[in-house]
């Protein structure tokens, strides 16, 4: 998946072209800007920390919200969701190295908020997203084998609304061993459309 944050629709056509199929915008705002000249070309996911008062404005336009890290989030995306008579597929983001700079949940606390969500009739739980620390890419492994881990506990979950089928974590500088350690999703911005201005 194309990272597109602060890349112009003219790049991120032309990585269209190339055979990009999904990209993936940090804000809501960027995402509303570029939205009506690539809809249709490309699957839209949300990347970002979503506040829960943007939430209306991207319900109808992204295929994967990969930032699920709260109840009062899913609250709010399942109000927004049954508005619109569609079921928003969703990642919850695991905070893997317990940065302070960085949202999501800790990984003891998934089982506890998957559970929490069961209620909600209009989100479908897809799968776990992380931002590993920034290391050299053998130094970041072990976060990703522990992913892995917690992306299996997932799967042996028996929950209505959980369908386990994504692992979202790597991107530019560290990928290849993301997957090798299961991701099925990288967000790769750097290596496709060079340094952010």
């Amino acid at each position: 998946m194309a990272a597109t944050k602060t890349f112009g629709v003219d790049a991120i056509k032309e990585a269209i072209s190339c055979g990009i199929t999904a990209i993936g915008e940090n804000r809501v705002q960027e995402l509303m800007e570029k939205y009506p000249h690539l809809k249709g070309q490309v699957d839209f996911h949300f990347i970002g920390h979503l506040q829960t008062n943007k939430v209306k404005y991207i319900i109808d336009k992204v295929k994967l919200v990969h930032s699920l890290d709260r109840e009062k989030l899913a609250e709010e995306i399942d109000k927004r969701a049954k508005q619109k008579g569609i079921i928003m597929d969703c990642l919850i983001e695991v905070n893997i190295g317990g940065e302070d700079t960085k949202f999501g949940i800790s990984p003891e606390e998934m089982h506890n908020l998957v559970k929490k969500l069961e209620k909600y009739d209009n989100i479908k739980i897809k799968g776990l997203m992380t931002i590993a620390p920034y290391l050299p890419p053998e130094e970041v492994r072990p976060y990703f084998k522990r992913m892995r881990e917690l992306f299996e506990d997932l799967k042996r979950i028996n929950q209505r609304n959980v369908e386990a089928q994504y692992l979202s974590m790597g991107m530019s500088n560290d990928y290849w061993v993301a997957v090798e350690e299961g991701a099925n999703i990288v967000r790769i911005g750097t290596a496709i459309f060079g340094e952010r201005r």
